[in-house]
């Protein structure tokens, strides 16, 4: 139970990714303020596994890219928890879609670096408050910051390559404090995410150049978040781990 007696966030927290990371911290002992954006049924779910493996989470519907939402959140969290935030993780994001440059306009540009950037801004500044020394935030970058994405994704690369610039400086600037920032830099996980915007035959073929011959899953990724957000990481700070089976080294 290494976050037993801790509050934590998780963004976009229902599906996919999002839900493997509250079910592993649930799991840990950490009570879990869970948000999602649009389907309760999602949101119902989770809660369900989590409360059928003995864990306790809230769950709080909100538009992590506006600020009344994200500090509705987290009023809601400590309302039901408790008075600190140990955990924040920062889910929220997407590619959305593919536009080359010449397809794109200024809310293509808005929205991909909202979604992508803003969130875990918002997110940030909303929980510092509430931590202190030993909180630990782990944001969600992406391999496509490290190599500037597929075609078609460079406004999501860019978003994503902020967020590694985010977590650098705010673990300079948290660090005093005793807070920890880290990120995640995943390649090819097997989610909705590549469900839709790639191609079963692209996928067949990227395995075969991975070292380690097969995509991740949910469950990888839950396991590093949860080495980020306890103590056994706590001279980890600053990073943006690669997670991807060796298909790209930094």
């Amino acid at each position: 139970m290494k976050l037993k007696g801790k509050i934590a966030v998780v963004t976009g927290g229902v599906r996919d990714l999002g839900r493997a990371i509250s079910l592993k911290l649930a799991s840990e002992g950490a009570k879990v303020v869970v948000n999602y954006f649009d389907n309760p049924q999602d949101a119902d779910e989770t809660l369900k596994l989590i409360q059928e493996a003995g864990g306790e989470a809230l769950m709080v519907q909100g538009d992590m890219t506006k600020a009344e939402d994200v500090k509705k959140l987290f009023e809601e969290g400590i309302q039901a928890f408790g008075d600190k935030v140990h955990v924040l993780v920062n889910v929220v994001g997407g590619l959305v879609g593919r536009k080359q440059i010449t397809e794109q306009d200024e809310d293509w540009y808005n929205f991909l670096m909202d979604v992508n950037m803003k969130s875990c801004w918002l997110c940030t500044r909303e929980a510092v408050p509430y931590m202190t020394e030993g909180g630990s935030i782990v944001n969600f970058s992406s391999l496509a910051a490290r190599d500037g994405g597929g075609p078609g994704a460079s406004m999501y690369a860019t978003a994503k390559g902020a967020v590694m610039t985010f977590t650098r400086s705010m673990a300079k600037e948290l660090g005093p404090k005793g807070i920890r920032v880290n990120a995640l830099a995943p390649g090819t996980i097997a989610t909705s995410f590549h469900d839709r915007f790639n191609t079963p035959e692209n996928r067949e073929r990227m395995k075969g150049m991975y070292p380690l011959r097969r995509e991740g899953d949910a469950g990888d990724i839950a396991d590093l978040v949860l080495f980020l957000a306890a103590d056994d990481s706590d001279y980890i700070t600053g990073t943006n781990i690669d997670i991807n089976g060796g298909m790209f080294f930094s």
